[in-house]
């Protein structure tokens, strides 16, 4: 009689997760708007053909572009029993008690694209790019051309994203260090990174007579913005121009920019983390443990960036977004 309850209570075990498993993982993601960029539009796409069905998901997607929807998004997800939460925070701060909500509840959260500014115990892992990094890249390629003046329009994006605090932390501290640097005008655009937001503030800078020989946008279709303001001003631009031309994302026309001469440089920020993120719930479900995360609980995208003079159709093909 003791072997046979025995068998029945494997069974119904066994029933009980190969249920669960036909469920799929419950996970709910957050993420920001695809339209703000080719590179949050791939990182859509990556993200939802990744958390599928077929993959053994349950997953609920959420477009949420400013701090209040995304924390109004994560608390229905804690209410609704996620196993998991995925989330690239449009703030980097304002997490701390959501966080814990879901540590209580036992949901485990995966940071992807952008940090958050909290203690590393509130989330499972982050798979982001070192966006400090990505500034101090793209500072380093400046001082190497050794310009006798560094006269800057400075384009940023969304405040308080770890996108626009990294890209904009190494130029603010190289400004601030050396007086032949200087940012002579600068403004953001906005929550959606806006291109003709950009090519407003471009356009009121030239308008006041304000001289620059750098534009330093902080992603490629604010930078194109501004390209339209100098071209309908009939300013030079590129690696033969009157102004050097930066941006950051590398989508494959902006990359063509810079083939083509019309632009200088290119920060690459990758979109591609689903895939690292699969595989530590998949690990995780198995009942091992995440490796290889450092004292943030990181795995950092390491990335590149790109010169006009040396870059090649390869690079493009290898490197860009979108077509």
């Amino acid at each position: 009689m003791k072997k046979i309850l025995a068998l029945v209570l494997a069974l119904a075990m066994l029933l009980s997760v190969t249920a669960a498993m036909a469920d799929g993982i419950k996970v709910g993601i957050i993420n920001l708007d695809p339209s703000e960029s080719g590179y949050r539009e791939a990182n859509v796409k990556d993200l939802q053909e990744t958390f599928t069905a077929e993959n053994g998901y349950d997953a609920s997607f959420v477009t949420a572009p400013t701090a209040d929807k995304q924390l109004e998004a994560a608390k229905t997800f804690i209410t609704d029993g996620v196993k998991y939460i995925l989330v690239s925070a449009a703030e980097t701060t304002g997490w701390d008690e959501v966080l814990q909500e879901a540590k209580d509840a036992g949901i485990g959260v995966f940071l992807f694209d952008r940090m958050i500014d909290c203690d590393p115990s509130l989330y499972t892992a982050a798979v982001v790019s070192d966006m400090a990094e990505e500034g101090k890249t793209a500072v380093a390629w400046l001082e190497s051309l050794e310009l006798p003046e560094y006269n800057i329009l400075h384009i940023m994006g969304q405040m308080g994203s770890a996108a626009q605090v990294g890209r904009s932390g190494a130029l603010e501290e190289k400004c601030a260090a050396d007086d032949k640097w200087t940012i002579v005008a600068d403004g953001t655009g906005g929550d959606s990174w806006d291109p003709e937001e950009a090519r407003k503030i471009a356009e009121a800078a030239i308008n006041d007579g304000k001289k620059f020989n750098i534009v330093y946008a902080e992603n490629d279709g604010m930078a194109g913005g501004v390209v339209e303001a100098l071209d309908a001003a009939g300013i030079t631009h590129g690696v033969n121009g009157d102004v050097i031309i930066m941006g950051f994302d590398c989508n494959k026309w902006a990359l063509r920019k810079l083939l083509s001469g019309e632009w200088n440089y290119d920060g690459q920020c990758s979109p591609f983390q689903a895939g690292l993120i699969d595989g530590m719930i998949k690990t995780l479900e198995a009942g091992g443990t995440i490796e290889g995360l450092n004292e943030l609980s990181q795995i950092i995208n390491v990335e590149k960036g790109f010169d006009a003079r040396t870059l090649t159709e390869d690079d493009i093909l290898l490197y860009g977004l979108g077509e």
